[in-house]
């Protein structure tokens, strides 16, 4: 308990440090992340100045390990989402367009805490046969 009254300051002091327009930022990238914010995300050939692709909605994006590729990640109803893979080149590029505005505090921290995270749901492949042949 003592180590916990002495962290929660030193947290307090740290999270102190950064400016108002970092931390709004990060709350709103945990907003569009689950699926809160409506986002505009085109895709465009920088030779043809042609756009490629349109994707709209309740999004969430991020960047491969490698910057080539995107995914995106949009909810299409409750429980109900579809994934998407693009390829970036030295010609196609994309951006996100967040089309309304969000309500984001620059003063505090959003942390979600989801307990589905902890205690996820188990999908069994196999037949009985097979998990009885693991009980004797």
């Amino acid at each position: 308990m003592k180590k916990l009254l002495v962290l929660l300051p030193l947290v307090a002091m740290l999270a102190a440090c950064d400016d108002d327009a970092r931390v709004a930022s990060r709350n709103l990238s945990k907003a569009a992340d689950n699926f809160e914010v409506n986002r505009r995300i085109v895709f465009y050939n920088g030779i043809t100045d042609q756009y490629m692709l349109t994707v709209e909605g309740r999004c969430s994006i991020d960047t491969s390990s490698t910057g080539k590729t995107l995914h995106v990640i949009c909810m299409t109803g409750p429980g109900e989402y579809k994934k998407h893979f693009l390829g970036l080149s030295d010609n196609v590029t994309f951006f996100a367009e967040q089309l309304e505005a969000v309500k984001a505090s620059a003063y505090h921290y959003r942390v979600t805490f989801k307990p589905q995270q902890i205690i996820p749901d188990i999908d069994f492949r196999g037949s009985g046969k097979a998990l009885q042949g693991l009980v004797k």
